[in-house]
């Protein structure tokens, strides 16, 4: 069984997959979403793309303020977290996310990727950062114990 890292941003959601064995994260698409309320297609894509990888686990970024404070992004993260509970039955996973967007641009940047073609990239690559960060923290827990 794999794990699904997401990036959930307005009007698109950054998905990525671990491997089989948890060590790395795959980005594989970005949703585009036509409005920021529309969340029925976006669910339903993700369901697929559960069935297809065999995805037991979704870590969602959570995008708290740099001051560790929580703002309206967040309290839409928290209402999508529910939604996607309610849809797939699996548990979701809120993960700190801040910076991951700076860091996918900049990577995109340092590989060369021109800017009008960045912005389709990015959310994919955030949420790789995401769910890398995540896998990194259970390879921690289990090495420590």
């Amino acid at each position: 069984m794999r794990i699904m890292g997401l990036d959930f941003g307005s009007k698109t959601v950054g998905v990525a997959v671990s491997d089989a064995l948890h060590i790395t994260a795959q980005g594989i698409e970005t949703i585009q979403r036509k409005s920021q309320g529309k969340l029925r297609q976006t669910l339903a894509r993700i369901d697929l793309l559960i069935q297809e990888y065999q995805v037991d686990r979704i870590v969602l970024g959570f995008p708290k303020n740099m001051n560790n404070t929580e703002g309206e992004r967040c309290q839409k993260t928290l209402e999508f977290q529910r939604m996607l509970e309610q849809r797939t039955g699996l548990e979701v996973f809120l993960w700190d996310e801040r910076l991951t967007t700076v860091a996918a641009d900049r990577t995109l940047m340092e590989g060369g990727v021109r800017r009008e073609n960045r912005k389709s990239y990015v959310d994919r690559i955030a949420a790789v950062f995401i769910l890398q960060g995540y896998l990194d923290s259970l390879a921690f827990e289990k090495n420590r114990a």
